[in-house]
């Protein structure tokens, strides 16, 4: 019998204890971890080893070590995909046959196959949710210059986890890695993506799982437009001088409008100009409101929470703080920017607006001026302007619960 080999950074022993000497389809139920599996043109098993959670999946030798050495350099560059765990191969049967090898990943908890996802969520747009968060990780995996080859919603998980709802790469098997992608490779994967999701949705529909109503052919359409949409928005360069900050908000604001949160904000300054480059993550509904209230104590509205998170990561970036923890920098910006702000309403306009709904109309108005005068307005004659010209005209809204504070502002008297 020829000796098993095993490939892993780290070797478990008791991966030695698993019937590696029948093919996977074979193996007892006692052993296996009861989780829901996607469709795969391989077997596919979960397993309990040492406490932890093991996806295994019977394939060629080749394929299996190929795949595993690229899921470990994607890991390495950040891309959500699965963690590489071992390769177990020089298997043999009791009669001395041979079997495929296995790779073996770690099961990503709290993710689900999609149609699972399907089968538990009823919700309208939970297709243009996943096919969102489908189209992030492909124009990610683009930008990293990685060709997927078979781009579907079988080989991708979908996570929902605190707050967030993300794609993560599973299946490599056809993968490659490049400096850089060229028009025809992200175009074929596309096109290859759109193929395979109507066909899937089509599967769901017959099933009983997807809409009857809906068309699964325009649903594919929608994945082309947003990945068109997401990769123009995050490729086009623009370049800005530094009293031209508003032009952030705009980016950013373009990037929300496209349904998108902005994950990562990177500003980098040079001697013509400053560069914009911004990392999209796609979130649940209540993400911003839970964030803001850990972050900062604001009780706010998920819109308005979104767009004072928004003003806190261009404050971050902008005081070059990026490696700071983020409660201290929210701690500042508080002080430094959502209070004074705040106070600066005068106590016979307390009324009109609460604060977190004032903050985000003062950021609106500045994005106004400043685009109107060409050039970044500050927050002081923001407020001056806006209270002047906006506020007073307001009616009271006495039902929304205000900020106490005896602090004066420029316009008491």
């Amino acid at each position: 019998m020829a000796p098993l080999e095993i490939t892993a950074a780290r070797p478990d022993p008791a991966l030695l204890d698993l019937p590696w000497g029948q093919a996977l389809e074979h193996w007892p139920e006692d052993i296996l971890a009861a989780l829901p599996r996607g469709i795969s043109r391989h077997v596919v098993r979960f397993v309990r080893v040492s406490g932890r959670v093991l996806a295994l999946k019977e394939i060629n030798h080749h394929l299996a070590r190929r795949e595993y050495e690229m899921l470990r350099v994607l890991r390495r560059m950040g891309v959500p995909a699965v963690e590489p765990f071992a390769v177990i191969s020089g298997r043999t049967d009791a009669e001395g046959e041979p079997l495929d090898a296995v790779l073996i990943t770690r099961h990503l908890q709290f993710s689900l196959p999609y149609r699972a996802v399907f089968s538990q969520v009823s919700r309208q747009n939970t297709a243009h949710r996943l096919l969102d968060a489908l189209a992030v990780l492909l124009v990610r995996l683009h930008l990293d210059g990685f060709y997927w080859g078979d781009v579907s919603l079988s080989n991708t998980l979908f996570r929902r986890d605190a707050g967030e709802f993300a794609a993560y790469l599973v299946d490599v098997e056809t993968g490659s890695l490049y400096e850089k992608l060229t028009v025809g490779q992200r175009h074929y994967d596309l096109d290859l993506a759109r193929t395979n999701i109507i066909g899937e949705l089509m599967d769901l529909q017959a099933g009983e799982m997807f809409d009857p109503e809906a068309d699964p052919v325009l649903t594919g359409d929608d994945l082309v437009s947003r990945y068109t949409e997401l990769w123009e928005a995050l490729t086009s360069k623009e370049r800005f001088s530094a009293d031209e900050r508003w032009r952030v908000s705009a980016r950013i604001e373009k990037l929300n409008a496209l349904g998108f949160d902005v994950g990562e904000l990177d500003i980098t300054t040079d001697l013509d100009g400053t560069t914009l480059a911004i990392q999209p993550k796609v979130v649940d509904a209540g993400h911003h409101s839970r964030r803001l209230m850990r972050l900062t104590g604001i009780d706010a509205q998920e819109n308005q929470a979104r767009r004072l998170l928004n003003d806190l990561d261009q404050y971050q970036a902008a005081t070059e703080q990026q490696a700071e923890d983020e409660e201290f920098v929210a701690h500042e910006w508080l002080k430094e920017q959502y209070e004074p702000v705040v106070r600066a309403i005068p106590r016979s306009m307390r009324s009109k607006l609460e604060p977190a709904e004032f903050f985000h109309e003062i950021l609106e108005h500045k994005w106004f001026l400043s685009e109107q005068k060409g050039l970044d307005v500050s927050l002081d004659d923001t407020v001056r302007d806006f209270i002047l010209s906006e506020l007073i005209h307001r009616p009271d809204e006495k039902s929304l619960v205000t900020t106490e504070t005896s602090a004066l502002s420029i316009f008491d008297s």
